[in-house]
């Protein structure tokens, strides 16, 4: 039986770096040849689709620990192609080690615009200006370096600009306010 879980979670790994991770040379042949060489096609072919479907179900439902324990109790008890307990402790192991990896692949997927990659900021007194006030006032110099999540060859841009103690408070402000607003959604 820990030749089987081995099996399943040699499967388990080789579906997720098809299907999460590009390596696309991971055909079902060649999952076939290298985890169950010695059963049929058709036996393989249920194998893997359920092997598929539960990854699919586990990704698309981010599930955490204690929803992969109601989910893998569920899979024991169907009637139909349930899963074995050193199966789902394949599982189990499988999504501890790869949860947060293939969660990252799929954000890092879909991110479609621009992301940012990097803030620096520093601290500068103005040395020319229109007016004389002006002179010698505090201002926060930014660079924002900006990456195409699209085209990942043509590197990051960087964009500079000047806030004055007026504009720094409003950014603050409204940092705060972002800060309260992805909170509110953490806490509930």
């Amino acid at each position: 039986m820990a030749d089987n879980a081995k099996r399943f979670l040699a499967l388990l790994n080789g579906l997720a770096k098809r299907n999460y991770y590009g390596q696309t040379e991971l055909t079902d042949d060649v999952l076939k040849e290298e985890v169950y060489p010695d059963i049929s096609q058709e036996d393989f072919g249920r194998i893997n689709s359920r092997t598929a479907g539960l990854l699919k179900s586990l990704v698309s439902a981010d599930m955490d620990l204690t929803q992969l324990e109601a989910f893998l109790t569920a899979q024991m008890k169907r009637k139909d192609g349930a899963l074995t307990e050193d199966q789902a402790a394949a599982v189990r192991k499988f999504w501890k080690a790869n949860k947060t990896k293939i969660h990252d692949k799929i954000v890092s997927q879909t991110m479609w615009g621009n992301s940012l990659q990097k803030v620096s900021w520093r601290v500068d007194l103005k040395s020319q200006s229109r007016t004389v006030e002006q002179l010698n006032a505090p201002t926060a110099i930014m660079e924002l370096h900006i990456a195409d999540n699209i085209n990942k060859a043509k590197g990051s841009e960087v964009v500079r600009f000047e806030l004055d103690e007026t504009k720094v408070a409003e950014l603050l402000h409204t940092m705060q306010e972002i800060d309260t607003q992805i909170n509110s959604y953490i806490k509930t």
